[in-house]
């Protein structure tokens, strides 16, 4: 034992002596003392204590350290390769408000004549004035060229990416679109307050919301006709990029709509050799020569028939139907038909006036402005915007005053005399078609609720289910 405290003691002499401190020792199998494996530069020789180096200079020459690890320096730091930097810098810029996107490129760098020609080469894959505020844009540069601008890219769409990039004489534009699959969702609400709001809990988005709203707007008012615990079902399409992100929502494909326990269920179907349309489950087409809302999201102010005129101050016939909504709201022309008239009129204001056929007409009057190159004599399609409301001529507030009128006289437009039909009948193959559509779309919303009860319990009333269905 004492001799291996002899050894200890010398070793440690022959560190000390070299500058050296023994921070970590143990025993190897042998029973020697292994030092740790850092070693510290030597320290001057003037700072070396004389007793210590002879006690080294005696020990056995198999404890002697040699003496190129005395003198030795340490190896130099390995040398780092330098790191590959990317040449090409990405800039992210976004559009604001009133921004064009010749001044979001200048603002991000890129002098003015490059930004004009990569604009330029845009415009034939894209029309810039569509783009929106906020849309992010990534501008790149390559700095082994002198900080030189080579192009840019962004996502307008989750379907779709543009790019303009510069191959060595000019800019080029290209714009790479993902394949979507469509899969079909199914939403059911129950009405309690309003429509808009089941909708929204029943995740349904507006568009398709809208849509829904159109197609029913021939024979429901939804002012008047909706009340608490009315129910809606509606079966859309929506569609998904390969990374599963919903890119955007379809046609609605069924849909039905319960007023006080009497239901309504409507079915898209393209007929041979025409296009697409929605019909009843007996095949008739929902298309009736008028609309009984010609408007969106308006109120009705005032009915037809007597009542004290706000203005004049007595009683006076109302010959059409008010519907109260802000200043600028579009108006719908409630049937295809032609232009008879169209500008100031009267105690109407701006005024538009079509005729249908079967001797029928609307009108429209109080607008704030009339469509751009709407004039008498042209043909107009069943929804296509010829207005927006105002208060224009004698009116108290913003609101479209609606007549339907028949052979010159103004007539209810809640009545069954404005209701008449236009639309076809499906029959022969036709008809045995649209009834195999009915099943499958039956089958398809019944299926995805019924799979869907535990997911429901957790999601509550309102949610939205998806599934894949295959449609002939």
């Amino acid at each position: 034992m004492g001799a291996l405290l002899k050894r200890i003691a010398v070793t440690s002499a022959v560190a000390l002596a070299l500058g050296g401190v023994v921070s970590l020792a143990s025993l190897d199998d042998t029973g020697s003392v292994a030092l740790a494996p850092q070693a510290l530069p030597p320290a001057p020789p003037s700072d070396v204590d004389p007793e210590l180096a002879a006690a080294a200079a005696e020990a056995p020459k198999d404890q002697q350290v040699p003496q190129q690890v005395a003198t030795a320096a340490l190896p130099p730091a390995p040398t780092k390769a330098p790191l590959s930097v990317d040449p090409v810098e990405r800039r992210h810029v976004s559009v604001g408000r009133g921004d064009t996107l010749m001044q979001v490129l200048m603002d991000g760098g890129v002098p003015a004549d490059n930004a004009q020609n990569a604009v330029s080469a845009l415009s034939a894959v894209y029309d810039v004035r569509r783009m929106k505020a906020g849309q992010g844009i990534t501008v790149l540069f390559d700095h082994s060229e002198g900080d030189k601008f080579i192009g840019l890219e962004f996502q307008p769409a989750a379907e779709r990416a543009v790019s303009v990039a510069f191959n060595g004489s000019r800019y080029q534009a290209r714009q790479i679109d993902k394949p979507l699959e469509k899969k079909l969702v199914a939403a059911r609400g129950r009405i309690t307050s309003s429509l808009s709001e089941a909708a929204s809990a029943a995740g349904v988005p507006y568009p398709v919301l809208d849509a829904f709203i159109k197609r029913y707007a021939y024979d429901v008012d939804f002012q008047r006709d909706l009340q608490p615990g009315d129910t809606f079902e509606i079966l859309f399409e929506r569609y998904y990029t390969p990374e599963g992100e919903a890119a955007r929502d379809g046609d609605i494909q069924f849909a039905s709509l319960t007023l006080s326990g009497k239901e309504k269920a409507i079915y898209r179907y393209q007929a041979a050799g025409g296009t697409a349309d929605y019909y009843n489950a007996l095949g008739e087409s929902i298309r009736r020569a008028i609309l009984r809302t010609p408007i969106d999201g308006a109120r009705v102010t005032s009915g037809y028939g007597m009542r004290m005129h706000p203005v004049l101050g007595y009683s006076k016939m109302h010959k059409g139907k008010d519907f109260g909504a802000p200043v600028g709201t579009p108006i719908y022309a409630a049937g295809d038909g032609v232009v008879e008239q169209a500008g100031p009129f009267s105690s109407y204001g701006n005024y538009v006036r079509l005729r249908h056929g079967n001797q029928m007409e609307t009108a429209y009057g109080h607008m704030s402005r009339i469509a751009k190159g709407l004039r008498a004599g042209m043909r107009v399609a069943q929804g296509e915007v010829i207005g927006y409301v105002g208060a224009t001529g004698r009116a108290t507030g913003p609101h479209l005053h609606f007549e339907v009128l028949r052979g010159n006289q103004q007539i209810n437009p809640d009545s069954k005399e404005a209701k008449i039909e236009a639309g076809r009948k499906l029959d022969g193959k036709d008809m045995r078609q649209f009834q195999t559509i009915v099943a499958q779309d039956q089958e398809a919303f019944r299926d995805m609720q019924e799979g869907t009860t535990m997911v429901a319990a957790k999601l509550g009333a309102g949610h939205v289910v998806q599934a894949a269905v295959k449609r002939h």
